[in-house]
């Protein structure tokens, strides 16, 4: 790849796109396997200059509290309370304002790179309340101008706690300088509260199940190191669940797609490596699963070495392998560039683990520490075993490969009500690249990698097959394939690989909105698998006139296809329509 112009596979145009869809994926999954998505040097110099300036602005804001002095004098204030507790505010902040996860480029934002903000403080923007049927007075899905005032209220709380000074001397915690105060604390959980009770779509890009649960921590302050022994747990909670829900089939594929992209790797050999045998068989290669299984392992058990050790040489080397295993994951540029949230992570351990590494559950307290714990392996629980009711993001599913995912089915002219009918900043994804690549054909040619990219998860072959169910007797060439959390960018302001923003909810708000007609719009919904089945169940809508198929695809057909698969076993349990299907059952 150059450090201007992206790497991108050379094919005869004319050629290629006489192939059908599969034809057409298998040179860019081949492409990817040998180069990544091909994006060119400079993009990802982008981001280590984000994630460089994301650290001197958490840097400046704790030097913003009177008795936090000397920029370089880091080792005098470095394990202060306060200090982490504005870390997280930022963090939230920079998250809920757009900057972090799913920005820019690597994201396919590129006009304009974020969203978020850019919505939220819009009225009659589409919001998605998690549930308008059960919670008084957050029934419907347009942002009022109370909503842009809810979300404007916690922005500005935020911002108030990140240059604020501290309560003063707090013995218990060892500190002279003290804490946020209370209010704050309280407000903000409040305000975060209220507007995802409004739309669910704030709390989780506020990310609210981390420096939500961490805010939570704050609350304990009253009960001296139990703000310390919560803060250690909801990391054990965050690196536990999150290694629960990769014990599964899918998982290897996600470390061969993010490895092959990685930009410090940097020859074609090395990047086939991940793979079974390039380039006929781009199912994860032996490389892939040890790395699959063992990062696994270490997201596991090491946490337990750090919270259970108290100071020296287990401890620094339990934060040693925690650190390289976020760096790990930081220096791939992931799609979806979730990289503050690494970086996070490795302040946590560095500042909590480690510059707290005395403080351990025996000197708790009261229970409710452990009862956060307790409420947050819950969630990763019921989010494992009902993933169709819980987000991927609290259910601790985002980095598992088990990711609920759909794929909508847009005629031209239903694109051009989309573009009329919603209150949105940025254009349709097809649009986007278009401008950026300065032809359709070229537009074309990223769009089909995005599909190899699917197409290298598990699930990517299912979303393959299911268009030909999706559309049965139609001309498929009728229609571009988008991808829901492409679309939903641009619909809600952010998008970050979440099938529950872009389910029934959303169709329903864009048909009231938008009149397609029946066929314009036709959506594969795929659930993720729950942990106790061995399948991942389906179903298909037209955005006119509901739901007219359903069924389920196994797990194990998905895990045997390569990235341009589109006949592995689908299995249909109901259907509405009486249009002849093909036999895909296997």
């Amino acid at each position: 790849m150059g450090f201007l112009k992206p790497d991108m596979p050379v094919v005869d145009f004319a050629e290629w796109s006489k192939g059908s869809r599969s034809e057409k994926i298998r040179p860019m999954a081949q492409h990817w396997a040998e180069v990544g998505f091909g994006t060119p040097v400079v993009m990802h110099l982008f981001y280590v200059v984000k994630i460089l300036l994301y650290i001197l602005g958490g840097w400046l804001f704790a030097l913003a509290t009177t008795g936090v002095d000397g920029f370089t004098n880091v080792a005098e204030w470095w394990t202060e309370p306060i200090v982490f507790q504005k870390v997280v505010l930022y963090t939230m902040l920079f998250e809920v304002i757009g900057l972090g996860c799913g920005f820019g480029p690597l994201n396919n934002r590129f006009f304009p790179p974020m969203g978020s903000i850019l919505y939220w403080l819009r009225p009659n923007t589409i919001r998605l309340p998690p549930w308008p049927d059960r919670i008084p007075l957050t029934k419907g899905d347009s942002r009022t101008p109370f909503d842009v005032l809810l979300y404007a209220a916690l922005l500005v709380v935020l911002v108030i706690g990140l240059f604020s000074d501290g309560s003063g001397p707090v013995p218990a915690l060892g500190t002279t300088v003290g804490v946020l105060p209370m209010w704050q604390i309280w407000t903000i959980l409040g305000l975060l509260a209220v507007a995802g009770l409004r739309d669910k779509v704030i709390f989780l890009a506020a990310r609210g199940e981390v420096y939500g649960s961490f805010v939570v921590a704050f609350l304990f302050v009253g009960y001296g190191v139990d703000m310390i022994i919560a803060a250690k747990l909801v990391c054990v909670a965050i690196w536990m669940g999150a290694a629960t829900s990769k014990l599964n089939k899918h998982f290897p594929f996600v470390i061969s797609t993010m490895m092959s992209n990685n930009p410090l790797i940097r020859t074609k050999w090395l990047k086939r490596k991940f793979f079974e045998r390039f380039p006929d068989d781009l199912r994860p290669g032996p490389v892939s699963r040890f790395i699959a299984h063992f990062s696994t392992a270490i997201e596991m058990l090491v946490p337990l070495a750090l919270l259970f050790s108290h100071g020296g040489w287990p401890t620094y080397i339990a934060a040693f392998i925690m650190l390289c295993f976020h760096f790990g994951i930081l220096s791939a540029i992931p799609m979806g560039v979730p990289l503050e949230w690494n970086v996070f992570m490795m302040f946590c351990v560095i500042t909590l683990f480690v510059g707290h590494a005395e403080v351990g559950l025996s000197d708790i307290t009261t229970p409710l520490p452990v009862v956060l714990f307790l409420l947050l392996a819950t969630i990763v629980v019921l989010g494992n075993l009902f993933p169709r009711k819980i987000s991927f993001l609290p259910g601790m599913r985002y980095y598992a490969g088990n990711w609920d995912t759909s794929w909508w089915c847009i005629k031209p002219s239903a694109n051009e009500k989309i573009e009329r009918g919603l209150v949105a900043i940025a254009s349709m994804p097809a649009s986007q690249l278009e401008k950026v690549y300065g032809s359709p054909e070229q537009a074309m040619i990223y769009l089909y990698k995005g599909y190899a990219f699917r197409g290298f998860n598990s699930h990517g072959k299912a979303l393959l097959t299911l268009v030909h169910n999706a559309l049965a007797g139609r001309n498929q060439d009728d229609y571009v394939i988008t991808e829901g959390e492409r679309l939903c960018s641009t619909a809600i302001g952010w998008n970050f690989g979440d099938g529950h923003m872009h389910n029934e909810q959303l169709i329903t708000a864009m048909q009231r909105r938008c009149n397609f007609e029946p066929g314009e719009v036709r959506v594969i919904i795929l659930d993720a698998q729950p942990f106790h089945r061995q399948r991942q169940e389906y179903r298909l809508v037209d955005a006119a006139t509901g739901e007219f198929e359903r069924g389920y695809v196994n797990v194990s057909d998905m895990v045997t296809g390569q990235p341009w698969s589109d006949d592995i076993p689908v299995h249909v349990t109901w259907s509405a329509e009486e249009t002849t299907r093909p036999d895909r059952s296997g």
